[in-house]
């Protein structure tokens, strides 16, 4: 009895073996292509919160692959110093003229107070001004 259970144990394992390998002339399992980054960010303008939230990294067998996980970082890496760049040069320029309006004695800064608005309605050339006797 044991003998039977041994040879058909072999047997089983073999044909699976063979089934799962091809032993014909199509394939059983055709080789999967590597999944691929669809939805890289936009070549075009700067990535956007939305860009990074739809963004999804393909997986492989030991997790992401890492050339488009360096190609991701590498290209926010490359808008973020540009954007600190750009927000340290506005600084920059806003405190030279908050220093040049604060050297000019006597002149109003920028935002002081509000602009005077011009009168609301049509000016009469006929009206006459109070206490005016014509």
């Amino acid at each position: 009895m044991f003998w039977f259970l041994l040879i058909a144990m072999v047997v089983v394992i073999a044909a699976v073996t063979l089934a799962v390998v091809g032993g014909g002339e199509s394939e059983v399992l055709p080789e999967a292509a590597p999944e691929q980054l669809t939805d890289p960010l936009p070549p075009t303008r700067p990535a956007t919160r939305a860009d990074i939230e739809a963004l999804r990294l393909p997986v492989t067998a030991r997790g992401y692959r890492m050339a488009d996980v360096d190609d991701v970082l590498g290209r926010l890496g490359a808008e973020l110093a540009e954007r600190d760049a750009r927000i340290a040069q506005l600084e920059a320029a806003l405190a030279g003229a908050q220093a040049t309006a604060a050297d000019r004695p006597g002149a109003p800064g920028m935002f002081d107070k509000p602009l005077a608005r011009p009168a609301e309605g049509p000016q009469d050339a006929d009206a006459t001004e109070p206490g005016d006797d014509r």
